[in-house]
């Protein structure tokens, strides 16, 4: 006896989730690819600006060249950063769809803005601008899925969100390498708004949401909670990126960082006494999203840690090309979409705790293989299996922490609530990288990297411990 099929309106449903899952796929996969394509490109912007000189010839080891290339990157992580949790509140408060289709237009635009830059500080600025657009699609694109999905189905979407967004970081390396070498630089910028376009024409068969408030009331935006939470994030990360440059110890280093912790200080205070906050306090009373938050912290440091390290030893000390680097980092990404759709479903079924306590412990197991390495360094024994094990952890762990946030987390709310996740995954990731050159001695030797190894295991470990003690199995939490 043959299974009847769907009714009308059960397969009208199939197909808008279906819609909501790609157009959330394809608008993350957007901002992350920009993050991953930009980096082969560096050099080629390097001397074709003339490292701000606007002449050509400079070099990627010249010191101003060297600092143009880390602005290229860090003006967009810096905006991306700082306005994460804005972001996450305005979708909240007018909407993922109309806050998804303004950023995803803005960065097509600011794309556009980066491949005609004439100079560096043109150049900069519409990186910045860039990631103030790019700010707007992650919350909005989790919000979406966590408001339209439930129960398992909500697993699995995310699984299929984390899998197929890591994507990006597969196919941009080697994509804006082709780019690089055969139309150039520019082309690397304007590339984007192919995937750009394609997921406009998707959203067109989404249905639009109108303006709200969480109450139902005519939206109200938190202006004084904005600019606090704007600033408190802007002033570390600028400390961070700027003290990794030229130290700690400058005082424009040094007043950004107080500045932004007085402010982050503030915000708090201001978000207990707001009559609308934008990020509302109640949310750290949901066990599932404060346990989450605080296992995020351990694993994107390592994990920052980690992926930074492991590509610089198999150049600079195993002596591999840029090519085969690549090709060594590249079970994660693959291991990470063969299986993060199926461990999203069974987090969903079986609940979040025995995956977010057994993968972190994958994860260090695969770095501390790789304390195997000694000279000579045999990168295909000593670092690839430990790189196969790292990317089964993380399939195991990712979609299920990112779930454990935002699953008990009213739909009224979960782009803010996505936002503050994507906010502390970021800042974590930029601490620790922070200190990695206090964690590997100053340099990146094979004792360095050894200690590198132990601390980014260390780190996975106490998420595992987190995780254990402060989840509660399905059972008890039903």
């Amino acid at each position: 006896m043959s299974t009847p099929p769907p009714a009308p309106s059960d397969a009208a449903t199939l197909r808008g989730r279906r819609v909501v899952l790609v157009v959330a796929v394809l608008a993350s996969f957007v901002a992350f690819l920009d993050g991953s394509i930009v980096t082969v490109a560096l050099p080629a912007i390097a001397r074709e600006l003339g490292a701000g000189t606007g002449g050509s010839g400079a070099t990627a080891d010249d010191g101003a060249g060297l600092a143009l290339q880390q602005w290229v990157v860090d003006a967009y992580l810096l905006t991306l950063g700082s306005l994460m949790l804005v972001a996450g509140s305005l979708s909240d408060t007018f909407g993922r769809v109309r806050v998804l289709r303004a950023g995803l237009i803005g960065f097509a635009v600011t794309s556009v803005l980066a491949a005609l830059a004439p100079d560096p500080g043109l150049l900069i600025a519409a990186r910045a601008l860039q990631g103030v657009t790019a700010a707007l699609l992650v919350p909005s694109s989790l919000a979406l899925i966590t408001s339209t999905f439930s129960g398992p189905a909500q697993g699995k979407a995310i699984g299929s969100w984390t899998a197929w967004t890591g994507v990006a970081f597969l196919i941009g390396p080697l994509t804006g390498g082709a780019l690089v070498d055969t139309l150039g630089w520019r082309w690397v910028f304007a590339v984007v708004v192919v995937p750009v376009v394609l997921t406009l024409v998707l959203m067109s068969r989404l249905p639009g949401d109108a303006h709200r408030g969480r109450d139902g009331a005519p939206p109200r935006v938190d202006v004084v909670g904005a600019v606090l939470a704007a600033v408190g994030l802007a002033g570390p990360v600028f400390a961070l990126i700027e003290g990794q440059r030229v130290g700690f110890g400058t005082w424009y280093v040094e007043l950004p960082l107080v500045v932004g912790l007085a402010a982050l200080a503030a915000f708090v205070w201001w978000e207990r006494r707001a009559p609308a906050p934008m990020m509302p306090l109640t949310l750290f009373r949901t066990r599932s999203f404060s346990v989450g938050n605080l296992a995020t912290v351990g694993i994107y440091s390592a994990l920052s840690l980690g992926t930074l390290t492991i590509p610089l030893v198999v150049q600079e000390l195993a002596g591999l090309t840029a090519t085969l680097a690549g090709l060594v980092t590249l079970p994660t990404t693959i291991v990470s979409l063969l299986f993060s759709t199926l461990f999203g479903t069974l987090a969903a079924t079986h609940g979040p705790r025995p995956f977010m306590t057994v993968g972190p412990l994958i994860t260090a197991s695969g770095f501390l293989w790789m304390l195997l390495v000694a000279d000579p360094i045999d990168v295909w024994w000593q670092v690839v299996p430990g790189v196969v094990l790292f990317g089964f952890g993380l399939s195991v762990t990712v979609a299920p922490l990112t779930s454990t946030v935002l699953s008990q987390i009213p739909a009224g709310q979960s782009g803010i609530a996505s936002a503050v996740n994507n906010a502390i995954s970021r800042v974590a990731g930029l601490v620790a990288v922070a200190f990695l050159g206090v964690i590997a001695g100053g340099a990146l030797t094979v004792g360095g990297f050894h200690r590198v190894v132990i601390v980014v295991a260390v780190l996975l470990g106490v998420s595992a411990l987190v995780s254990f003690v402060g989840l509660r199995d399905r059972t008890r939490a039903s």
